[in-house]
């Protein structure tokens, strides 16, 4: 059973909802920044950010995804000659959502919304290359420690074969000896008896 999405409708109904936002994505294309209202903004985000990224695709493919929500090529061949060029460096965030006064006569809250066009700057390329850096390097701990138990247990059960080993020389030394002195008790013995024979 479909179910609708969470958070508030616009317009009548779900085909409404769509026109309608294909609509405000267009407009944003066109002019880069538009001034709505807050919910309008929140709803619009997700579907401008998912146009971009097709058309950071840039294949005949997406082009034909665009189209089917914006209906004017001019929108869509600035969207993929421009737009997407520019956002080449940045993964997603493409918008961004400044909240303004409220609206005179009904005093609903307003907001602009418009395309990040600032390049990513080098800190934020830096940030980005210091987390894979730890995610690397955390994952070659996890490997080095793993590699390390391996070893000691490895040695471990060296040094237990070992022992085992020692041990037994030891064992058969002490039976041989305690062999040895039943035998030399046994001919004392047998020499006694063969003295009180004789006398």
């Amino acid at each position: 059973m479909p179910k609708p999405t969470k958070g508030p409708r616009l317009g009548g109904g779900p085909a409404h909802e769509r026109l309608m936002l294909a609509n405000l994505a267009q407009s944003l294309f066109e002019h880069g920044a538009i001034r709505t209202t807050e919910t309008r903004a929140k709803r619009l985000r997700p579907v401008a950010e998912r146009l971009i990224t097709k058309a950071k695709r840039g294949d005949l493919h997406a082009r034909r995804q665009v189209m089917a929500v914006l209906s004017r090529k001019d929108v869509v061949h600035t969207l993929f000659a421009d737009i997407a060029p520019s956002m080449a460096e940045r993964h997603g965030g493409y918008t961004r959502i400044t909240k303004i006064g409220p609206r005179k006569g009904d005093n609903a809250p307003m907001a602009v919304i418009e395309l990040v066009t600032e390049p990513v700057s080098p800190k934020q390329a830096t940030v980005q290359e210091a987390e894979a850096a730890t995610k690397r390097a955390v994952k070659e701990d996890a490997a080095a420690a793993a590699a390390t138990t391996e070893a000691e247990d490895a040695a471990a059960e060296e040094t237990e074969e070992s022992a085992e080993s020692a041990a037994s020389p030891e064992a058969a030394a002490e039976s041989a000896e305690s062999a040895e002195s039943a035998e030399s008790a046994e001919d004392t013995k047998d020499t006694t008896e063969s003295e009180d024979d004789a006398k």
